[in-house]
């Protein structure tokens, strides 16, 4: 069965209408040094300003706010690098919803502190993000909780697609989408709207080189497992489900390139964000710049807009890495 017909443009329009309460519409800024580069015009569209931190907060709030009430009387529970997890912890209390979180050894401090503040209960469980999704399913089947899915789930996709219409809105030219890829369903719904508009706009999903699991599956043709390796892109670690549904499919049909950067060109992106654009922008919401940065993309238009997934980083790493690239981009 093709799962991704069960999602069409209409659910994303309909999934803007109903965050519009709870999720923030954010800008889209000029990026001169990359258009310089490219000889393009290329705008940062920038999640990192979501009140989470990270785009994350489109699709949990449109999988939230339309739960059953005794499901939301039960509660939820969701597994999370981290930006997934503060979203659902931020809405689910606007809610009134009682949410667990399940998260890894591996998940920074920073974001597990800040899932905390939020009043969600905790649980670390394992040394990887696959290691913490087995546990979140048992947890899950224990306690009659309901599962919010990081991006496997068709109401997550089309939340995530909001920003394919802000897109289209704010920058009608646009002919290439560069935007970070781990699990899929960012990339997924915001090709989505793009591609029903125009099916000829670019789309490209940048993963790190570090146990890039979309990418070795559809290398494979198949959901493969990977091995978890640690990244300044931990927003992008972790497997996609060998039960995947949704994501695997739709990147399929519609990314045209995927592009994996390494530690380094991910630590000189983030570093290029803060001094020449004064963003604070985590390791993987900084891939589709270095991408760029680094020349990695080999085939682009004329009109780019790159996705600034989330800006949840530990401060101690970003002054490090800010510290050794300070002559980089004088």
């Amino acid at each position: 069965m093709n799962h991704d017909s069960l999602i069409t443009l209409s659910d994303i329009y309909k999934a803007r209408k109903g965050i519009t309460s709870i999720v923030g519409r954010t800008p889209l800024v000029e990026a001169p040094w990359l258009s310089q580069l490219t000889g393009a015009q290329v705008f940062f569209k920038l999640e990192n300003l979501q009140v989470t931190g990270s785009f994350k907060i489109r699709g949990a709030a449109n999988r939230l706010l339309n739960l059953p009430q005794a499901a939301r009387e039960r509660g939820v529970i969701t597994v999370s690098s981290g930006n997934h997890g503060r979203a659902v912890s931020h809405v689910a209390g606007k809610l009134g919803i009682p949410v667990v979180v399940c998260l890894s050894d591996a998940v920074p401090a920073n974001k597990r502190e800040a899932i905390g503040e939020l009043g969600a209960e905790v649980v670390v469980v394992g040394k990887t993000y696959d290691e913490a999704a087995e546990g979140a399913a048992r947890l899950q089947e224990e306690h009659g909780l309901t599962m919010i899915h990081p991006f496997d789930d068709p109401l997550v996709i089309s939340g995530q697609g909001t920003i394919g219409l802000e897109l289209l809105e704010d920058f009608p030219e646009i002919d290439t989408l560069i935007a970070p890829l781990s699990g899929g369903g960012l990339l997924s719904g915001i090709a989505l709207t793009l591609k029903s508009a125009d099916p000829t706009i670019q789309v490209i999903g940048v993963s790190m080189e570090r146990g890039p699991a979309m990418v070795e599956s559809l290398r494979a043709g198949k959901v493969v497992d990977i091995v978890e390796e640690p990244t300044l892109a931990d927003a992008l670690a972790g497997g996609i489900g060998p039960e995947n549904l949704y994501t695997f499919d739709m990147i399929q049909k519609y990314m045209d390139d995927a592009i994996l950067v390494s530690e380094e060109e991910i630590a000189g992106a983030m570093a290029f964000a803060l001094h020449k654009h004064h963003l604070v922008v985590e390791g993987g919401g900084a891939v589709g710049i270095a991408a760029l940065l680094y020349e990695k993309v080999e085939r682009f238009g004329q009109n780019i807009a790159i996705v600034i997934s989330g800006g949840n980083v530990d401060l101690p790493v970003l002054v490090n890495i800010a510290r050794d690239y300070q002559t980089t981009w004088k």
